[in-house]
């Protein structure tokens, strides 16, 4: 039987209407390539009229982008407006090193880091190995950063555990170690499915950890390319999901369709058990990120702080 179509607007107002927008920021990566960058700052451009709480800009895995995770914070902080927040990682150098690093961002008026330990040098495979007189892991980087500045600091939490962990359990007591040590809050590795994520903010909340977890949110671009990461990084990805994308792909728009469906559906899933910011890992692309924003209510009409009269900062190199 059909619903009477006053019946399906009331529940269409109460699914998408009745909600307020919640909280967004967005990572960025420093781009390799010309046209990436050319791609970076046009994605940067776009999403920056949504207002994001703030934007990351991540290290490279092994540390291997430092000085262009560096160009591209003082790209932002310099001309975008947006509060930007450096991914710092532990991986490949002293203490020293990395204290010079945390206060050159000081000094250019970064206020934000993301505190992380990093994936060994030689990538995936490879047994990580605390550097000689570095920080060994992150909760002893955030308690170096603390001492050095007032730093906002985040973390990052695995609702799946990190996939070097011995047991969810220790890894539950080291993201509590990392709050204690001075991290206001933490942002989740993506994930599927959202009762992963509740049941992981309920064993935060019973382990005394008070402070914001914020859901990491992936809307799918590449099913294939995302399933093999998320083999290697611990995150499971439900067989449904390869039902929705097969056959798909030399489909490109229907993928994107999908996917922003997913996103969709996830945020608003969580938004209904009281979840008000996320943070899209957006892989330096603005089309899913603002299709899905947009559905959430996040839409332009408020500028940045500090917002810059020209567009154009974003040529101006990199």
């Amino acid at each position: 039987m059909h619903l009477p179509a006053h019946e399906r607007r009331n529940r269409l107002e109460h699914r998408f209407g009745a909600r307020k927008p919640p909280k967004v920021s967005f990572e960025f990566f420093p781009p390799k390539s010309e046209k990436a960058e050319a791609s970076l700052w046009k994605t940067v451009d776009r999403l920056k009229g949504l207002s994001p709480e703030f934007v990351s800009v991540t290290y490279g895995a092994d540390g291997s982008t430092r000085e262009r995770t560096h160009d591209v914070v003082k790209q932002l902080s310099d001309n975008s407006g947006l509060a930007t927040m450096p991914h710092l990682t532990c991986v490949g150098a002293d203490q020293s090193e990395i204290d010079d690093i945390a206060d050159g961002y000081w000094d250019m008026g970064v206020r934000r880091i993301m505190a992380l330990r990093g994936d060994p040098v030689g990538g995936a495979g490879e047994k990580y190995q605390p550097h000689a007189g570095g920080y060994p892991y992150a909760a002893e980087l955030v308690s170096g950063l603390t001492k050095r500045h007032d730093f906002e600091i985040a973390v990052a939490a695995y609702p799946e555990a990190h996939p070097e962990a011995p047991s969810a359990r220790f890894d539950l007591d080291n993201l509590k170690r990392k709050f204690d040590n001075g991290a206001s809050m933490a942002v989740t590795q993506y994930f599927f499915d959202t009762d992963v994520y509740l049941r992981f903010r309920d064993a935060c909340v019973l382990a005394g950890i008070e402070k914001p977890i914020i859901p990491g949110i992936l809307p799918v671009t590449n099913y294939a390319t995302t399933k093999r990461f998320s083999d290697a990084c611990g995150t499971k990805v439900p067989d449904w999901m390869a039902d929705a994308f097969d056959g798909l792909d030399n489909d490109a728009e229907t993928r994107n369709m999908i996917a922003a469906n997913i996103a969709i559906e996830q945020v608003l899933a969580l938004q209904a058990e009281g979840i008000d910011e996320f943070h899209f890992y957006t892989l330096n692309r603005a089309d899913l990120c603002f299709a899905v924003c947009h559905a959430l209510k996040v839409r332009p009409g408020k500028t940045a702080p500090n917002d810059p009269e020209s567009t154009n900062w974003r040529l101006a190199g990199y």
